[in-house]
């Protein structure tokens, strides 16, 4: 799977997947918990890219 460009700002669940190098599974299971917020757009969802920049750093903090 490719990793999308960064010059975007929203990602689908496979783009959102593959930047953070999860499982489809795995980002479903992060949304279902609150800790990624989706951007619903009709009936697509989407994740913002800075959004999941975000979670980055709050695992990078939770970790020191």
């Amino acid at each position: 799977m490719e990793t999308p460009p960064t010059d975007r700002l929203l990602v689908d669940m496979h783009g959102a997947a593959a930047m953070l190098s999860l499982s489809r599974r795995k980002i479903q299971q992060l949304q279902a918990l609150g800790e990624l917020r989706p951007i619903r757009v009709g009936r697509s969802v989407r994740f913002a890219v800075d959004e999941l920049r975000a979670w980055v750093a709050r695992q990078v903090e939770a970790a020191r």
